[in-house]
């Protein structure tokens, strides 16, 4: 059974715009908060508000490097999160019974 509180919680997450570009950065390579701003043309502080979410939702990870702290995308997570919207799916329809009853 698919437990519905985490996969609102990541859905949540990546449901805006900027946090979905986020990730979609993080994809490819690790990044600061700088060069995040930077890349996204928003804030240090805004970028730092959209990593925060992602990191509460375990989709995305901090690292210190020496001043700066990297982050990345917990593929994983993401994984899961695909797979549990799948088996959101997959288990919907082996429960449907239909809403209609047709009489022949």
């Amino acid at each position: 059974m698919i437990i519905l509180q985490d996969l609102l919680v990541g859905l949540k997450a990546i449901a805006d715009e900027k946090r979905l570009k986020l990730v979609n950065l993080l994809l490819k390579q690790d990044y600061c908060v700088g060069a995040l701003a930077k890349e996204l043309e928003i804030s240090k502080s805004a970028v730092s508000q959209h990593l925060k979410v992602l990191r509460e939702s375990e989709l995305v990870i901090g690292e210190k490097r020496g001043y700066w702290v990297h982050y990345s995308v917990q593929e994983d997570k993401l994984i899961e999160l695909a797979d549990g919207l799948k088996g959101l799916i997959t288990e919907s329809k082996s429960q449907s019974t239909g809403c209609c009853h047709h009489s022949d």
